[in-house]
């Protein structure tokens, strides 16, 4: 989680206290991307990579993961996003006070608050937020599923982390605009809770009409959804490679008796 705070929210805050020169939407969206591939491959091994509580908690539904490891792994997921937007910060301490005479604000057009965690779009209502939230979410676990589905179309072993950077990447493009595309409750938790503690205080809370618990609510509910649709529409289907095979073998014995 610290790999991919620090890396994303870095590609934001380039964007945003550069006024555009140097970043914009594309170089976020591919830029956070890529953070999330490097964290998948750097945790991988140890963790499964799954940095995000959204992703650990469907793999405990679907009994992939242990429930009582998923303490842990929230815990764990929410420190690395909290300490990884406070390198972001300070990486970038001089920038941020020259951006805005030495102020933090939350909301207006020296905003520097949504480098850290996500804000609605002015027209954004809290239902359509939630349902924003619990689809991309659903899409990115169900992908997720699908990727490292070994008996579906398998991806060459060590790719499956370029394979959802690409899904980051397609997710972003499409379903960012509204909110920002969080669809991980530690990734957006844990840095808004820097941010309450670094000087932009309580409003990180209340702006946008109290938004703060939908990106932790929705994508918790989303992530569970879209890995219940996958296990439930493809994973049970698939054939049995035992049968398979002998289906095979009966198949070449009866043509070679023709």
């Amino acid at each position: 989680s610290f790999k991919m705070q620090a890396l994303g929210c870095g590609c934001v805050g380039q964007a945003v206290l550069s006024r555009g020169v140097h970043g914009g939407p594309m170089t976020v969206s591919v830029g956070f991307a890529m953070a999330v591939t490097i964290a998948v491959y750097v945790s991988g091994g140890v963790s499964g990579g799954h940095i995000n509580p959204a992703v650990s908690l469907a793999m405990c539904v679907t009994g992939r993961l242990k429930w009582t490891k998923l303490p842990i792994y929230i815990l764990a997921q929410l420190l690395g996003a909290f300490v990884g937007a406070a390198a972001v910060f300070g990486i970038y301490y001089n920038a941020f006070m020259e951006y805005s005479d030495g102020k933090l604000e939350v909301t207006g057009p020296n905003a520097t608050a949504q480098i850290f965690a996500t804000y609605p779009a002015p027209y954004l209502s809290l239902v359509n937020g939630f349902v924003d939230q619990v689809m991309s979410t659903a899409v990115l676990l169900l992908a997720i599923f699908a990727i490292f589905d070994t008996k579906n179309n398998s991806i060459p072993k060590g790719l499956e982390p370029i394979a959802v950077g690409l899904l980051i990447i397609v997710l972003t493009c499409s379903l960012g605009m509204n909110s920002g595309c969080a669809m991980n409750p530690a990734r957006d938790l844990g840095p808004r809770l820097f941010t309450a503690i670094a000087g932009w205080g309580m409003e990180v809370f209340t702006a946008g009409n109290n938004w703060w618990w939908v990106p932790i609510v929705a994508p918790l509910l989303g992530g569970v959804l879209g890995a219940m649709i996958y296990v439930i529409f493809i994973e049970i289907h698939h054939s049995d490679p035992q049968s398979g095979e002998e289906n095979e073998a009966h198949a070449k014995y009866e043509l070679t008796n023709m």
